[in-house]
C-alpha cells in the first residue's frame, strides 16, 4: 500500500523520471552510445524481420487504440483498460525490437533520391518521431493516473483529457511509422 500511495502522490514526478529514462535510452541507441556487443546477436533472418514485424505491431496498436477509444465512449471501462494495456504492451514490444535492431545494425539509410528524401520522407519521419516522443510522457501520465486511482475517481483527474491527446498522438505516430516503413523497405 505504501508504494501505491507514493505513486499516487507523485504521478507527475514518476512521469518525468520514466519519460526522461525512456527518451534517454532511445537517444543513446540512436546516437550509437550502446555498443552492439551489449546485446546478443540473433540470427540475421530475425534482425531482417524486425522492420516488418514492427509495421504489423504498429497496425495492431492502431486497432487497439481505436477499439479502446470506442470502448470508453460506450462506457466499457474494463474493455478500455484491457485494450489500452494491450496497446502499451504492443508499444514496448515495438520499442524493444526497434532498439535491438538499432543497436545491432545501426540506422537505416533512406534509399530514395534527394528530393523525395528532403520533401517527403524527412518531414514524415520528423513528425513521426516528434509525436512518438511527445506521446511518451502523456501515455505514462495517463497510465499512472489509471493505475493509482479508482474508476470512480478518474473522471475528476486529467486522465480523460490527457488520454484523448495521447491516443490521438499515438495513432498518428503509429500510422506515420508504417509510412516510414513502406518508404524504407517497400516503395524504395
Amino acid at each position: 500500500m505504501a508504494q501505491e500511495g507514493f505513486a499516487r502522490r507523485h504521478v507527475g514526478s514518476l512521469t518525468a523520471v520514466l519519460s526522461i529514462a525512456s527518451i534517454a535510452l532511445v537517444v543513446a541507441a540512436v546516437r550509437g552510445f550502446v555498443p552492439s556487443t551489449a546485446v546478443p546477436h540473433g540470427p540475421q533472418w530475425f534482425v531482417d524481420a524486425i522492420p516488418t514485424a514492427n509495421a504489423v505491431i504498429s497496425a495492431a496498436a492502431i486497432g487497439t487504440i481505436v477499439a479502446g477509444v470506442r470502448k470508453i465512449r460506450a462506457g466499457d471501462v474494463d474493455g478500455h483498460r484491457k485494450l489500452m494495456l494491450t496497446t502499451t504492451l504492443l508499444f514496448f514490444t515495438f520499442l524493444g525490437l526497434y532498439l535491438y535492431r538499432l543497436v545491432v545494425e545501426g540506422t537505416t539509410e533512406f534509399p530514395g533520391d534527394g528530393a523525395v528524401y528532403t520533401f517527403v520522407y524527412l518531414p514524415i519521419l520528423v513528425v513521426h518521431m516528434g509525436l512518438a516522443m511527445v506521446s511518451i510522457p502523456l501515455v505514462y501520465y495517463a497510465l499512472l493516473l489509471a493505475g493509482t486511482h479508482s474508476v470512480a475517481e478518474l473522471p475528476d483527474t486529467r486522465h480523460p483529457t490527457v488520454g484523448r491527446v495521447a491516443a490521438g498522438f499515438w495513432l498518428v505516430s503509429f500510422a506515420l511509422g508504417i509510412v516510414v516503413y513502406l518508404m524504407l523497405y517497400v516503395l524504395f
